[in-house]
């Protein structure tokens, strides 16, 4: 029997992309001009691309999913406030790699105000942005600065000509990462479905483990999962650690064969829509844990559980991870891992030997999604409806002599997906179980 298929969430319509245009558009000053370039093709090998994946915050803005083009948000611009430069219809190319929008494509589908084919990007660019004081544009983007400092050339030979010169660029990532921090209704189905498809795929994975099996052929489960749900793929690079493996934060090789009386730890999540789940579960390799297992294991859970349930509008993502921080801490020393008062051994940072990565980071378009923690140096970020962050805080015991026997090699990890909402919070990965009984249960049955 095939695997059921879980019903798909609606799309992200065109009106909601130009909403987040004109909300961005109302920031800028009049006699401003935004550039943003989207993604390229990348070289896998010789004539070969990667499989293309679209700039986030291009597809925050337009979502169009073509490479090589380029949005231009203009204020006050009679003809339209959004431009954007796409690839040129090419028949033969066409039949190659894809139909292309093309211009007419890119106004009818996307809700641009006017759009031009690349062949015709060096001729109008320059007069498109002539007259703009201020040039906003990703400073991390190799493509944009080169457009702006070309604009600026441009602008200089029009002041010798008594044309307005344009005074230089900003950094355009604040305004639109503030943006993108808050989700929408349609954002969050999305982010609920991805992590949907990502926690039916962990327990697929829980399911299948067994001694004997390779790091990679779970990771064949999960991500097969992910596919056949519709995903593009996973979100990021999945981690699959058994044993002393999953002490590695970021361990991406995948190639141990699972072991008998260990534990694997399993980082995973599919991309739906550009939207990521990020889903950790640990659980035994033989489907029941053992008494040092589950106690370490425990320890991870309840500072976790605690930490969602502090999840509230106006509550900050240090005060959450200082109060995991003062669980795991008392839980080591409650195991003999440390020793003496539970505040000491946080104020000489001695429980980082076991706690090395903060407890939570802001998800969206992407993984470790945009914008900051703090307003400033001394004011961290208060949590606001609409945000989604992940849960994740962890425990890595070393390999090392002064280490208990029975708890050397263990890493544990437990991360769940939560959107803050009015009255508290939301876990958006539930459906992945988390408790040891269940875990068990799962797996014997």
């Amino acid at each position: 029997m095939l695997p059921e298929l879980l019903p798909r969430p609606a799309a992200i319509e065109p009106a909601e992309y130009q909403k987040r245009r004109e909300a961005l558009i109302a920031q800028l000053p009049q006699n401003a001009a935004m550039i943003l370039p989207s993604a390229s093709l990348v070289t896998r090998s010789h004539d070969s691309e990667y499989a293309f994946r679209q700039q986030s915050d291009f597809y925050y803005l337009t979502g169009i999913q073509e490479p090589d083009a380029l949005l231009l948000l203009l204020p006050g611009r009679e003809a339209g406030q959004s431009v954007v430069f796409c690839q040129d219809r090419d028949p033969t190319m066409e039949a190659w790699t894809g139909r292309r929008l093309g211009a007419s494509g890119v106004e009818s589908q996307h809700g641009i105000d006017q759009a031009f084919e690349n062949a015709l990007r060096d001729d109008l660019l320059a007069d498109l942005l002539e007259g703009r004081a201020l040039l906003y544009a990703p400073l991390d983007n190799p493509e944009a600065v080169s457009i702006a400092e070309d604009a600026l050339a441009h602008a200089l030979a029009g002041a010798r000509r008594g044309k307005p010169a344009l005074k230089g660029w900003l950094d355009s990532r604040p305004l639109l990462h503030d943006m993108r921090l808050i989700k929408s209704p349609a954002e969050i189905a999305l982010l609920r479905h991805a992590a949907t498809i990502s926690a039916q795929a962990h327990r697929r994975a829980m399911r299948t483990c067994q001694p004997g099996l390779s790091e990679y052929q779970l990771q064949a489960e999960l991500e097969h999962e992910f596919m056949w749900q519709g995903a593009s793929g996973p979100a990021y690079s999945t981690i699959v650690g058994g044993g002393a493996n999953a002490c590695v934060l970021h361990y991406i090789e995948n190639s141990a064969v699972l072991k008998a009386d260990t534990l694997v730890l399993i980082d995973a999540g599919a991309e739906f829509d550009l939207y990521a789940g990020d889903i950790t579960r640990t659980f035994p390799v033989s489907g029941r844990f053992s008494d040092a297992q589950r106690a370490l294991y425990q320890v991870v859970l309840d500072a976790q559980e605690r930490a969602i349930q502090a999840i509230v509008p106006g509550a900050t993502l240090v005060d959450i991870h200082q109060g995991v921080v003062r669980d795991l801490t008392a839980g080591l020393i409650a195991l003999g891992l440390l020793d003496g008062d539970v505040q000491a051994r946080i104020d000489d940072e001695s429980y980082r030997r076991f706690y090395l990565h903060s407890t939570s980071h802001w998800l969206g378009l992407d993984v470790h999604d945009v914008g900051t923690y703090h307003l400033d140096e001394k004011t961290p970020r208060p949590l606001e409806p609409g945000m989604v962050l992940t849960v994740e805080p962890g425990l890595y015991i070393p390999c090392d002599d002064d280490i208990a026997e029975a708890y050397r090699g263990i890493g544990i990890r437990i991360e769940d997906n939560v959107v803050v909402t009015p009255s508290g919070h939301d876990v958006l990965t539930s459906a992945v179980p988390k408790q040891v009984i269940e875990i068990e249960q799962l797996m014997v049955n």
